[in-house]
């Protein structure tokens, strides 16, 4: 009997992990196949940083990641996904190095999605006019153009649209979210507010940060939001909740849902999240097109699917670190099913964030308040903003395989300089 075939649909964060972690979980007893349109990933979580050091993101945060799959004698296909077949267990996709191409079909033993999700930005009136947003290197650089060519000193909007988060009865019971995820909008206040002063071009009283739901980065939990909110409003931050999202962008600012509006020069924005369209309608998905899973990532009636990272309805807010956690679960329960017998505890979901505040200051947070359990630790100072750092250089030295999150360094270390 030959080796099981599993086929892994995208390879960014989570799919990238998840092949990586299947190889090292079922050893030789499985063939690994991974499809992504493009064969890089763009570390997106370090954009700002980069945009407010006045450089072009793309320079640096395009990362290759073919030879880790060659090291461990997995497949790469450069391909669009088409369609997914989960009664006759196919994929059908498109070969994209070169326009012309006609469709190919694969079969699979073990599918895993990893495929991420839409950013809807086509969604929001006015956005391609007169938003920007950080979400990819191309976008951050017209960010950094605007900033260094442009930009007025005027008011600066920073927040989310409202996300639609799918429902299925199949699904376990999870939080509802009404921002896909509101760490890079917190991030962006307090770096933009360092760059601003930096600058000579004013503070955090010239921005306003918005949400659609009763508070911001409410994921976080109380506990850390309790410490969180008083610096934001004495480092005078606006501050706008409640908005039910963006109706639409002007030049002057911003309309939102619930008939209020925001004059600003500058419009941070980030869009609802979305399924991809091929994915909508499956046998698998919730009724917004995600892939309904069980706490072991794994769907209830097509047991050899899996989904890990923002493809998996459960992944909610839509963060690295939750899909990180489901690679290492999916990666296990593969294992077991090739004869390499593993202990696999289900989906215990979390945030594990770190942000830029400028200036080499950064802010950690670790909870999981928000889905009731007791972990509620923030962190402020220079400590978080070298493990940002020193994250990114360990993803690129182990290509996406990096060890469990565990509880990070800074919780050990007495840092804590404010802003």
């Amino acid at each position: 009997m030959g080796k099981k075939h599993v086929l892994v649909l995208g390879c960014n964060f989570a799919g990238l992990t998840v092949a990586r972690f299947i190889r090292e979980q079922a050893k030789d007893n499985v063939k690994i196949t991974v499809i992504d349109r493009k064969n890089y990933i763009n570390f997106i979580p370090n954009i700002p940083i980069e945009v407010f050091n006045g450089h072009n993101p793309a320079d640096n945060l395009e990362f290759m990641f073919e030879k880790f799959l060659k090291h461990d004698k997995s497949e790469f296909i450069q391909g669009e996904i088409e369609e997914i077949d989960p009664v006759n267990r196919s994929v059908t996709y498109k070969p994209n190095e070169r326009d012309g191409s006609p469709s190919e079909k694969i079969s699979y033993d073990y599918l895993v999605i990893a495929l991420g999700a839409r950013l809807a930005y086509d969604k929001i009136e006015g956005f391609e006019e007169y938003g920007h947003t950080f979400s990819d290197t191309f976008y951050g650089n017209k960010v950094r153009e605007y900033l260094y060519n442009e930009y007025k000193g005027g008011p600066i909007a920073i927040g989310s649209d409202r996300f639609i988060q799918g429902k299925s009865p199949k699904l376990p019971k999870i939080p509802v979210a009404l921002a896909a995820c509101e760490g890079p909008p917190v991030e962006l206040g307090f770096s933009f507010a360092d760059w601003l002063k930096r600058h000579k071009l004013g503070d955090a009283k010239i921005i306003t940060l918005f949400t659609p739901a009763k508070t911001i980065a409410e994921d976080a939990g109380k506990k850390i939001l309790n410490q969180l909110l008083p610096i934001v409003n004495n480092m005078g931050f606006g501050y706008i909740n409640d908005t039910v999202g963006i109706k639409r962008i002007y030049k002057e600012g911003i309309e939102f849902r619930n008939g209020n509006s925001l004059e600003a020069e500058l419009k941070i924005v980030f869009p609802n999240w979305e399924a991809h369209e091929f994915m909508k309608g499956l046998p698998i998905v919730d009724d917004q097109g995600f892939v309904v899973t069980d706490l072991y990532m794994r769907n209830p009636d097509y047991p050899e699917i899996f989904a890990v990272g923002d493809a998996a309805s459960l992944t909610v807010p839509k963060l690295g670190a939750i899909g990180h956690m489901q690679a290492e679960i999916v990666s296990k329960m593969i294992a077991n099913e090739v004869g390499e017998k593993k202990d696999v505890d289900p989906l215990n979901p979390m945030v594990v964030c770190f942000g830029d505040m400028g200036s080499h200051k950064g802010f950690y947070m670790h909870t999981n308040e928000w889905w009731g359990g007791d972990i509620s630790v923030l962190k402020m100072g220079y400590t978080p903003y070298l493990l940002k750092m020193g994250f990114k250089n360990m993803y690129y030295t182990l290509g996406g395989k990096v060890p469990s999150w565990g509880i990070p360094l800074s919780e050990f270390v007495a840092d804590h300089t404010l802003v």
